[in-house]
């Protein structure tokens, strides 16, 4: 696997070794041990229409969650933001294009508002956790929030989001 180093501490793009021939291609797509120590407990997968954005979300205190995110189909710009206070790297966001056929990997530390924009016709999208779901300790940043100006890529007027999403508090209030 080849790992890209991003601005951001702990934050990386990981492309896994592929082997590709007339029948199609297969990778190892994780192994516990090549992930910079992360015990992952639990994965989920999401269906997602063109222009639909989700995020930016987070989970805090005991439940904050490590991810490693994918596209196994569509493309995705996926979008995190560093809300550990002690980083150099606070309140600074990254971006990357990901999609099935790069399939580049995310791995997003604790402490991060993590979201995405559907570019494609649709986007089928798996991450994995290394803590479990509480709704208790869900957090989130209105996705349009003129404080971090995302270019989401999608004009806003097409943007599809959750009602929940809609409703997240701007992030400098």
């Amino acid at each position: 696997m080849e790992i890209e180093l991003t601005p951001i501490p702990d934050l990386y793009l990981i492309k896994p070794r592929v082997h590709e021939d007339e029948r199609g291609f297969f990778y190892e797509s994780y192994h516990h041990t090549n992930y910079f120590g992360y015990n992952f407990v639990q994965d989920n997968v999401s269906k997602s229409a063109k222009n639909i954005i989700r995020g930016l979300h987070f989970q805090t205190g005991d439940f904050a969650q490590a991810k490693l995110v994918q596209v196994i189909h569509g493309i995705v710009l996926d979008v995190v933001i560093d809300l550990r206070p002690k980083s150099p790297t606070f309140e600074q966001s990254c971006f990357a294009i990901l999609s099935d056929e790069n399939k580049k990997q995310f791995l997003i530390p604790r402490g991060f508002a993590h979201g995405f924009a559907v570019l494609s016709d649709y986007a089928i999208f798996h991450y994995k956790c290394d803590n479990y779901y509480s709704k208790e300790h869900e957090g989130g940043i209105n996705p349009f929030d003129p404080y971090f100006n995302i270019d989401w890529e999608i004009p806003m007027e097409h943007a599809i989001l959750s009602e929940k999403d809609k409703n997240w508090p701007s992030y400098a209030i």
